[in-house]
């Protein structure tokens, strides 16, 4: 049976570390050793000072290692609470989110960072080249969730420039299932929009271009929800309690390069008009003879 230790070390920074856990890892922050019987568990390492009579070594710092994640935790927890003692009992009540944010997987890109908001702001989902797909169930379902239940004001669909997906989609290579299934969205944008994408003889601009049309292609997809729809309707319907219409889809992009997050120049309503015969579910007669579609654009802004 393992028992926790008690240990002390101190890190290349000079941090001390003081830590007790059932398992042996090490960080510059947090440091915990395990012990069978008088020994210590397997793979202990060297370079610490301990308190424990009978543990004799440890790891002192392992800046490589997943436990990095749990030292910077700790130290971003401490000093949270230091700025504001009631953050996480209040998180601890729920969350009232405005944004569902929707992204791309790529580690360059973390949504509450760029856009500078605490926990609690957003709601996120991302994947691979942020797509939108109707047969994704964990994205529809986040959608969902995140519409009916959550009732986000704005939705924001997030691609951002040097995408590896989007570029991997305009090579002719077969990446493999499940990626390569997936990836074949994208070339259906490219597409879509070939005539306009064949021009740019540039491959960098060319794929940066793409970013932007699948954005904008994926807040489509957004519009031809189901629950979408039916919420717009919804607000649409009570605008002396909403505002505005909701949820507000908005196609943005981010560059990686420069940290800039910047709304495209597109008026969506334009790119839905000739959709709406085909993808609109709800439709509701505002004033006599004139009916609002699901699709329909927000008509007043929010405050």
């Amino acid at each position: 049976m393992l028992r926790a230790a008690r240990v002390t070390a101190r890190g290349p920074l000079g941090r001390r570390a003081v830590c007790t856990g059932s398992d042996h890892t090490c960080t510059a922050g947090i440091v915990t050793a395990a012990r069978a019987g008088s020994g210590l568990a397997a793979g202990a390492t060297r370079g610490l000072h301990v308190t424990h009579p009978e543990v004799a070594e440890a790891p002192a710092y392992l800046e490589n290692s997943v436990e990095e994640l749990f030292a910077n935790n700790l130290q971003w927890r401490e000093s949270l609470k230091q700025k504001d003692p009631e953050f996480f009992t209040r998180m601890a009540k729920g969350q009232k989110p405005r944004y569902l944010w929707i992204g791309c997987a790529d580690s360059r890109v973390p949504a509450e960072t760029i856009c500078g908001l605490p926990p609690g702001s957003l709601f996120v989902h991302r994947n691979i080249a942020n797509m939108v797909n109707n047969v994704d169930v964990s994205a529809m379902s986040v959608i969902q969730f995140a519409v009916t239940v959550l009732k986000v004001q704005h939705i924001v669909i997030c691609g951002h420039y040097n995408c590896g997906g989007v570029m991997a989609s305009m090579k002719n290579v077969d990446h493999g299932s499940p990626l390569e299934n997936w990836l074949r969205n994208i070339r259906d944008v490219y597409r879509l929009h070939r005539e306009e994408l064949d021009r740019i003889g540039d491959m960098d601009e060319r794929g940066k271009r793409l970013v932007e049309l699948n954005v904008v292609e994926q807040a489509i997809n957004l519009y031809k929800a189901r629950t979408v729809q039916a919420r717009r309707v919804e607000t649409m319907q009570n605008l002396s309690k909403y505002g505005f219409v909701q949820p507000r889809i908005h196609p943005v992009v981010y560059d990686p390069g420069t940290g800039e997050l910047r709304r495209l120049d597109v008026l969506m309503r334009e790119w839905i008009r000739d959709l709406v015969p085909i993808y609109n579910l709800y439709s509701i007669e505002t004033s006599p003879q004139v009916e609002w579609d699901g699709m329909g654009c927000s008509m007043t802004l929010p405050p």
